[in-house]
């Protein structure tokens, strides 16, 4: 046993930290007492139930079930993009297409070149961070655009009515919003081994890899994390300003937002 991997009486015993964060939250009535317990709970079942279906991929199905496990999680990743943007015209299909781009190009890329192996083990987990970073720049510009075509309507309007095609009146807020969108992924990649270790490194010197050997991993993750979350944020963009427009040139209404339910204690 690896005496840096903690055993599954370790796992129950780090359950004591999701008990201090409850009653941070419950001191400072901030009603997230019920959704942080909740997700820890989903978290491990989950996870659990992840490592028990990875067995089963690695051992029996290979190559082929590792492209049906990532089609899903891109499906998923789709899903949970378009929900924070509710009211957005044809936000599932949108978000959809956009972490499939930003995947298949970056892990297409990847294998093309042999930087990975084409293994299931490599795949799955390599693939993972890759929707991963596509799904997290996709919601952002989702949101964000939605927000802008909301708030500055009358100024997108305004522009329209001066004769500006669609694509120029919403060019100021589609720049920002790239912007902002990618600010996360940029950040991350300038500060990388900065502040803190990256994940994956982390992981691989937590295994016993050497860390020279683990730094040439995350330097490829940390690329692919920028290369998928640019992608897929340009993807979404360009099919939002197709979404949110008529062949008129006119901007669309927009649905209303859903109100929040409050969380209970």
């Amino acid at each position: 046993m690896n005496p840096a991997v903690p055993t599954w009486a370790g796992v129950a015993a780090s359950l004591a930290l999701v008990a201090l964060t409850v009653a941070a939250v419950r001191r400072r009535r901030l009603h997230l007492s019920r959704d942080i317990t909740v997700a820890a709970l989903r978290a491990g079942v989950q996870l659990a139930a992840v490592g028990a279906l990875l067995l089963l991929v690695f051992r029996h199905t290979g190559l082929a079930g590792a492209t049906g496990w990532l089609a899903v999680m891109v499906l998923i990743a789709g899903r949970v993009a378009a929900h924070r943007a509710a009211g957005l015209p044809r936000a599932l299909p949108i978000a959809t297409a956009a972490v499939v781009a930003g995947t298949a190009a970056t892990l297409g890329t990847l294998l093309v070149l042999g930087v990975i192996a084409a293994q299931a083990r490599v795949v799955i987990p390599v693939g993972g961070m890759v929707v991963s970073g596509a799904m997290q720049a996709t919601a952002l510009v989702l949101i964000r655009l939605r927000d802008e075509a909301r708030t500055a309507r009358s100024a997108i309007e305004a522009r329209l009515s001066l004769g500006l095609p669609a694509g120029e009146a919403f060019a100021p807020h589609l720049r920002d919003t790239l912007r902002t969108a990618l600010i996360p992924a940029v950040d991350s990649t300038k500060t990388a081994g900065l502040i803190g270790l990256p994940g994956a490194m982390t992981g691989l010197i937590l295994a016993g890899v050497d860390p020279l050997t683990a730094i040439r991993y995350q330097i490829v993750v940390m690329y692919m994390f920028l290369a998928a979350a640019a992608l897929a944020a340009l993807t979404a963009a360009r099919f939002v300003e197709q979404a949110l427009f008529d062949d008129a040139h006119r901007l669309r209404p927009l649905a209303a937002e859903p109100r929040l339910r409050r969380s209970g204690h």
